[in-house]
């Protein structure tokens, strides 16, 4: 089988490649990879190459594929899975791999998001990292995996009664939430899966600086939808506020609040998190930093008489995943709030390796396609001269991507020549 891929070789150096897969075994399965959102890990890991903790050292030479927030479609499978696995469903992985920090789209040479065709190694299936899709949209399989870091941030929440030591994990039923600097597509994710999981918080305030960011936040996910599920979403812009922890503390009569997700690697955010954390409040520490050393002040007064504490979470487990594809297909979440761009497999060595500096939320590519990456809000502009682009943006009504959308790129959409990365 040949397959087309973003390999990884070095600091910067990334190739879109086209190489033969080896046959599969009788315990791996061979997939069709129809999409690929792009994560900001796999630009840190293309910016630090073998630095980065999951690369491998020998990777100048033995190239691994980028990619692992992807949906797939079963091609072949060993005869060990025959009884799990057909060929023609729809599945999507966990990327991480307990006790080990291999994972998919950092460590693998012949798997990763970023490639037309792969093999899923036996040790991702014993642990039951494989899971089956029954939506209909590649693309809600694909963002899955983003979607269930923000399901494990919230699951991994804990609180303290003061009666007893006992911890209660996950947010605080029918608390006060603060969803800091979190209008970008991680912060969105976190705010729809709060609105409509079962375990919400009566109160949402999230922040942010950039006014334009928080008018699409509140039109995507509007107030009278979060009042609809017994929620009071309130949107904050905290850039001209002379004191931003003594408003946010205010809109809850004084009392604080009980969860507090922090979405960006501020140091101020942080501390201002902290600053309006109520009794027995959790800090959650979502942002990845990439500064090794860094660091913001904790007020250890609060930790000793108010309970007050902090967690951090990297990924989500497949719990989380199996979460976030169940609510999806059930349409209880909708992951098309997350992207704001779409591409082929042409355009993902470009996008991953600028990634910080193209603006929006996320970008998924479509592996067996050519296209530019191109912001949806650019569709309408872009349809003047193309048909293609006019007809997208005809049907991204709101300007959301949908399964409709998907259908037509995949369908018109020139198909990716691999020749050209031979």
């Amino acid at each position: 089988m040949r397959t087309t891929a973003l390999r990884l070789y070095g600091a910067g150096d990334l190739r879109l490649e086209t190489f033969d897969l080896p046959p599969i075994n009788d315990e791996e399965i061979l997939i069709k990879i129809i999409s690929d959102s792009l994560c900001m890990s796999s630009y840190k890991a293309a910016t630090q190459g073998t630095a980065h903790k999951r690369v491998p050292k020998d990777a100048g030479t033995n190239p691994v594929v980028l990619g692992h927030e992807f949906s797939a479609e079963v091609l072949e499978v060993g005869s060990r899975w025959a009884a799990r696995y057909k060929a023609g469903e729809q599945v999507t992985l966990q990327p991480s791999l307990p006790g080990s920090y291999d994972a998919a789209g950092y460590s693998f040479q012949h798997l990763g998001g970023d490639m037309t065709y792969a093999i899923i190694p036996a040790r991702y299936i014993e642990q039951g990292n494989l899971l089956h899709y029954a939506g209909e949209a590649a693309f809600h399989a694909s963002l899955a995996e983003p979607l269930s870091c923000v399901i494990g941030a919230a699951h991994a929440c804990y609180h303290t009664n003061k009666d007893s030591y006992e911890h209660t994990m996950d947010i605080k039923p029918g608390g006060r939430a603060a969803v800091l600097a979190a209008t970008g597509p991680m912060g969105l994710a976190m705010i729809d899966y709060l609105i409509h999981r079962d375990v919400r918080p009566s109160l949402i305030v999230v922040t942010d600086i950039d006014p334009a960011r928080l008018d699409r936040a509140a039109r995507v996910l509007p107030s009278d939808e979060a009042a609809h599920n017994g929620v009071d979403l309130r949107y904050v812009n905290t850039r001209d506020l002379p004191n931003p922890a003594e408003y946010l503390r205010d809109l809850t009569g004084g009392e604080g609040y009980d969860d507090a997700f922090v979405f960006a690697p501020v140091s101020q955010v942080i501390e201002q998190a902290d600053a309006i954390l109520a009794y027995a409040g959790c800090l959650n520490f979502f942002a990845g930093p990439t500064d090794t050393a860094f660091s913001a002040k904790f007020n250890f007064y609060n930790v000793h008489y108010n309970q007050t504490h902090v967690v951090g979470t990297s990924g989500g487990n497949t719990g989380d995943l199996g979460e976030a594809l169940d609510m999806a297909a059930r349409g209880l979440i909708n992951p098309a709030l997350l992207v704001t761009h779409v591409g082929g497999l042409n355009a993902a060595r470009d996008a991953t390796l600028n990634l910080p500096h193209i603006p929006g939320g996320k970008k998924l590519i479509y592996n067996h396609i050519e296209l530019p990456l191109t912001a949806i809000d650019d569709f309408n502009q872009l349809g003047e001269s193309d048909p293609l682009f006019a007809k997208l943006a005809e049907l991204c009504v709101g300007g959301l991507w949908n399964l409709d959308a998907e259908r037509y790129l995949l369908s018109n959409a020139p198909a990716l020549d691999a020749g050209r990365y031979a």
